[in-house]
């Protein structure tokens, strides 16, 4: 049985995954390193320690991870005080509908949570959840599992109760290994065929969540 859902932020919950990826380039780029958006999306949800071996490999141990991540801070920063945020669509009707069924509801991002709190309490979507889980509150981020067991034991659940949402590659990974029913909702990728065995289960878009719990419980 499927008691709680886990969900990543950005991407998932949030239309946020473009700007990172547009103002990680931009940030780069500012430093003088050509990142594409490949690049980008290769370090979604990916831990500091993760990410800084993956950028230095692509372009040079010069390349200084702190100084690029504070300026991508800074130019999303600035956008999203100008234009705000925006969440997924269905997102609220999902978050709805769980809440209203009983299920116990975590979020699981890389974001410190009180940056998370405020970009959700934007679209009205705070309130819905039960737990705000960072990267930061646990010794490993994605794609290590640790922020998915930690989020599960906020719920007082095991991972194997829980349905976890993912839209990266390092997401998934997390979250299978954690133990979490995984399912996938692409942002701004197609799966590979190397995510699809880590998978419970794609969904279209949000609201295509609620059939796949459905169908899991009545067969539980």
């Amino acid at each position: 049985m499927i008691k709680g859902v886990i969900s990543d932020m950005d991407g998932v919950m949030l239309d946020s995954e473009k700007l990172y990826v547009r103002f990680w380039c931009e940030a780069a780029r500012f430093y003088g390193f050509p990142m594409q958006k490949e690049h980008a999306l290769g370090i979604r949800s990916m831990a500091r320690p993760f990410a800084i071996a993956k950028l230095q490999g692509w372009f040079g141990s010069q390349f200084n991870y702190d100084a690029v991540r504070n300026k991508r801070v800074e130019l999303m920063d600035s956008y999203v005080s100008a234009h705000g945020i925006e969440a997924k669509p269905g997102a609220e009707t999902l978050l709805k509908w769980l809440k209203q069924n009983g299920f116990r509801v975590a979020l699981a991002t890389a974001t410190p949570v009180e940056r998370a709190t405020e970009y959700l309490r934007q679209v009205g979507l705070a309130d819905y959840f039960d737990a705000i889980c960072s990267a930061r509150q646990v010794a490993k981020g994605k794609p290590e599992p640790d922020i998915y067991l930690y989020a599960a034991g906020r719920l007082g659940l095991k991972p194997e109760a829980c349905l976890a949402l993912e839209d990266s590659t390092n997401g998934v990974r997390s979250a299978s290994a954690a133990g979490c029913k995984t399912v996938l909702v692409p942002d701004l990728d197609n799966p590979s065929q190397e995510l699809k065995h880590y998978l419970f289960a794609t969904a279209e878009h949000l609201e295509s969540v609620i059939k796949i719990i459905q169908k899991t419980n009545a067969a539980a």
